[in-house]
């Protein structure tokens, strides 16, 4: 089985190739270009470096939401696209569980954070025991008061990741009461590999769409769209 994986959720756009047990190319840049600049030309180098003919792939896999909602659009854009003109299934990926799976075999709770802004992330809590990944808390929007609150009532170790780090580390640290740990530079990022990896047993488990089926979960609405509603909401009560 071979898979074409797509992460444009966050900061980070990347790409990878996986077949079976192997990861043949991975491409990953987090740096200060929009996803339109990058993506397209990072999916032709990947396929030139190791001759990838598209035809041969069995399925496009893509991080599929939460996360940035113009990076949602312009992944799942170029999903389906590819989807369309291979007519080729589509395998949307739960990003943060994704990332989470950065962290295979860790037996501490696996908290990613992804920055939502205004003191919120959207996370979720995992863990792998025997081998198998266990969703503890599925992914969702929080507060990261509400966060730090969950984490210590479950009174275990915990491992943070993700681009919510760098921005509310201080905040948690002074809320959490359980010992916590933070991922490396090389493991707390997006990454196409780990979407790769988990569309194959999402592929085995028939958990697939066509092209023409696929949309992000934003889990929320836009800020544009909070604003909006807001607006008239008070225009409704004045």
């Amino acid at each position: 089985m071979k898979i074409l994986a797509l992460d444009t959720s966050g900061l980070v756009a990347s790409v990878a190739v996986a077949e079976d047990e192997t990861l043949l190319a991975e491409y990953t840049v987090n740096y200060k270009k929009t996803h339109s600049q990058t993506l397209l030309p990072m999916l032709d180098e990947v396929t030139r470096m190791i001759d990838l003919d598209l035809k041969s792939v069995d399925a496009i896999a893509v991080a599929g939401g939460p996360g940035s909602f113009t990076g949602l659009r312009i992944g799942s854009a170029t999903a389906k696209g590819l989807g369309l003109a291979l007519d080729l299934p589509l395998i949307s990926v739960p990003t943060v569980d994704a990332l989470a799976w950065n962290l295979y075999g860790c037996q501490d709770l696996i908290c990613p954070m992804m920055d939502a802004r205004r003191d919120q992330v959207y996370t979720g809590i995992y863990t792998f025991e025997a081998g198998m990944f266990l969703t503890k808390r599925q992914q969702e929007p929080m507060a990261v008061a509400d966060l730090a609150r969950i984490l210590n009532e479950m009174g275990r170790r915990v491992v943070f990741l993700g681009d919510g780090v760098p921005v509310y580390r201080e905040q948690i640290l002074r809320q959490l009461t359980v010992p916590a740990q933070f991922a490396p530079a090389h493991l707390n990022r997006q990454r196409a590999s780990a979407v790769a990896v988990l569309a194959m047993q999402y592929y085995r488990e028939g958990k697939i769409q066509t092209a023409s089926e696929h949309r992000p979960e934003y889990l929320r609405l836009s800020q544009a769209e909070r604003e909006r509603a807001e607006k008239l909401k008070k225009e409704g009560t004045s």
